[in-house]
C-alpha cells in the first residue's frame, strides 16, 4: 500500500517540507483523517491514544489557516497544563515561524505583567492554560474577536482538573461561527454534553476505538505483600533497566517517601509535584530528560500532558482510580508507534483491578513473578520453585558427592547414609591443631545457620547492613 503523503491531505507544500526536515514524511491514522477535516472547517471530536501524533493532526491545519498579515489572534489552543502548553507552543514556532507566524504561551505560574506586554506584540496563535486565557479575556487584554478557531486538547483531563468553567467563559467570549475542534484518548458524559451543546454536526473521529492504549505498549502485573513493594519496585526497575522510568503514586505525601528510598537504593530519582512553581518543574523535567536522574516519581495530576521523549517504562507503584488514568499514565511511554512498558504493583486482593482494566480497556493484562532476579510468568516460577534443591553432603571419606535427594531417600548405593554424615559432621581437625568442636562450637555454627536462614531473600544492602 502506497504511503500518504501529507501534501495528499490539503497541507501546503511548504509545510510539509518543513516536516520533512525533522523526518516526519509519513501522517499517522489520526493525522490522516482529522486534517482534512480540520481544513474543510467541520467541527471535530477526535479521540485517539495519548502519543498517537494528535498535536500536529490540529497543529498543522490551524497554522496553514492563519493569515500572517493580519496581526491579531486568529486562532486557540487550550491545554490541561502548563507543559503541555509549552510542548505545543514549541511545535508552534518550530512550523509557524517560517511563514511569519508569531505564537504565544499564556500559561498559568507565569509573570501576568509579561505576557501582556508580549499580547502587545499581536501573536497571531495563542496556547495557553485555561485559567490564564479566561483571566486575560476578562482583563480585556486578549482579544476574541478574530478567533475562528478553537482547540482544547485532552479536554477530559482539562474537565478532570476543574477548568470546564474556564473552557465555557472562553467559548462564550468567541464568534458564534467558530470552529470547534476537541482532542481526547478517552471521552467522558461532560465532554459528550459539551460536544452536542457546542458544536455544529461534529465529525466524530475514533482511531481504533477498541484499543485504548497505543499498540506497542505491553501491559504486566506483579502481585505481592504491601511489605514487599518497595522491593519489587526496586527488582523490576533492575531487570528491565530502562534509561528512564516513570513511577506514579496516588498520594502526594507518597511521592517524598518512594524517591527517598530509591535513592537509598542506588536508583538516582526525583520528585514532580503538583503544587510546585514553574521554574522548580522545569528544573526537574529537564534534568529527567537529559538523563541526569533515572526515575521520576509523579502522582497523576503533577504528571498530566508530559511528553517525555524515550520514557520506556511506567510503573504503577499504586494502581490508577479507574482506567481512565491508566491510560492516560499508560500514555506516557509508547508514543508514535514506538513501543514501552506498563508495569502494575499490586496486593494479593487488588488483583480484580487489573482484570478488571483488561476487560474494559480491550487489553492484554498479564501477571509476571520475580525470581531469582528474573521476570517469569506465574507456571513457570512455581515450576522452578517446585524443583528438588539438590545440596552436596560429605561422605565418610570427606569428598562430597551425596545429593540432599538421597538423603530424603535414606541410602545411597545399599548403605545408611544418615549415620555417614553424623560421623562426619562437625569442623575437620587439622594434623597438630586443637581440637575445636564440642557445644561452644556447635551454638556458634547454629546461630550462623540461623542469621543466613534470616537474611535469605533480602536484597543485598539489607543483608550488608545486618551483618556484624
Amino acid at each position: 500500500m502506497k504511503a500518504t503523503l501529507f501534501t495528499a491531505l490539503g497541507i501546503e507544500q511548504n509545510l510539509a517540507d518543513r516536516l520533512s526536515e525533522y523526518g516526519i514524511t509519513e501522517p499517522t491514522p489520526v493525522q490522516t483523517e482529522t486534517i482534512p477535516a480540520i481544513l474543510n472547517g467541520a467541527d471535530v471530536l477526535a479521540r485517539s491514544q495519548t502519543g498517537t501524533g494528535k498535536t500536529l493532526a490540529y497543529l498543522l491545519p490551524v497554522l496553514q489557516g492563519i493569515d500572517a498579515e493580519l496581526k491579531s489572534a486568529q486562532k486557540l489552543i487550550i491545554a490541561p497544563t502548563q507543559e503541555l502548553a509549552m510542548q505545543i507552543v514549541r511545535e508552534g514556532e518550530k512550523y509557524g515561524q517560517p511563514r511569519g507566524i508569531h505564537v504565544l504561551g499564556l500559561i498559568g505560574g507565569a509573570a501576568l505583567k509579561r505576557q501582556v506586554d508580549k499580547l502587545k506584540l499581536h501573536p497571531q496563535l495563542i496556547v495557553g492554560t485555561p485559567g490564564r486565557v479566561r483571566e486575560l479575556i476578562e482583563m480585556r487584554k486578549l482579544k476574541m474577536h478574530h478567533v475562528n478557531a478553537i482547540v482544547v486538547d485532552e479536554v477530559d483531563q482539562v474537565f478532570q482538573l476543574g477548568g470546564a468553567g474556564d473552557v465555557d467563559r472562553i467559548l462564550r467570549s468567541a464568534l458564534r461561527d467558530r470552529q470547534l475542534v476537541f482532542l481526547s484518548a478517552t471521552v467522558s458524559r461532560e465532554t459528550a454534553a459539551l460536544v452536542k451543546r457546542e458544536m455544529k454536526n461534529p465529525l466524530e473521529i475514533g482511531i481504533d476505538p477498541d484499543q485504548s492504549t497505543a499498540k506497542g505498549l505491553e501491559h504486566y502485573y506483579f502481585a505481592g505483600d504491601e511489605r514487599d513493594k518497595m522491593e519489587n519496585l526496586r527488582r523490576v526497575i533492575r531487570h528491565y533497566n530502562p534509561k528512564k522510568t516513570m513511577v506514579f503514586v496516588n498520594q502526594t505525601e507518597t511521592i517524598a517517601e518512594v524517591q527517598a528510598k530509591l535513592n537509598y537504593m542506588g536508583l538516582s530519582a526525583e520528585a514532580l509535584y503538583a503544587d510546585a512553581d514553574k521554574l522548580a518543574r522545569s528544573r526537574v523535567l529537564s534534568g529527567f530528560r537529559s538523563g541526569k536522574f533515572k526515575v521520576l516519581v509523579a502522582s497523576d495530576v503533577a504528571a498530566r500532558g508530559l511528553d517525555i521523549e524515550g520514557l520506556e517504562m511506567v510503573v504503577n507503584y499504586d494502581p490508577p482510580m479507574d482506567s481512565e488514568h491508566y491510560v492516560h499514565r499508560a500514555g506516557r511511554t509508547g508514543r508514535m508507534g514506538r513501543s514501552g512498558l506498563v508495569l502494575s504493583l499490586v496486593t494479593y486482593k487488588q488483583i480484580f483491578i487489573m482484570n478488571k482494566f483488561a476487560k474494559e480497556l480491550g487489553i492484554t493484562l498479564e501477571e509476571r513473578k520475580l525470581y531469582a532476579g528474573k521476570v517469569l510468568e506465574p507456571k513457570a516460577a512455581a515450576s522452578i520453585r517446585s524443583q528438588p534443591v539438590r545440596r552436596k553432603s560429605p561422605d565418610k571419606t570427606g569428598n562430597a558427592h551425596v545429593s540432599q535427594e538421597s538423603v530424603k531417600q535414606g541410602s545411597s548405593k545399599g548403605r545408611p547414609v544418615k549415620e555417614e554424615t553424623r560421623k562426619t559432621s562437625g569442623p575437620a581437625k587439622k594434623q597438630g591443631e586443637p581440637f575445636r568442636g564440642g557445644k561452644s562450637s556447635e551454638r556458634e555454627n547454629r546461630s550462623e545457620r540461623e542469621r543466613e536462614r534470616k537474611n535469605k531473600g533480602a536484597p543485598k544492602w539489607l543483608k550488608d547492613k545486618k551483618r556484624p
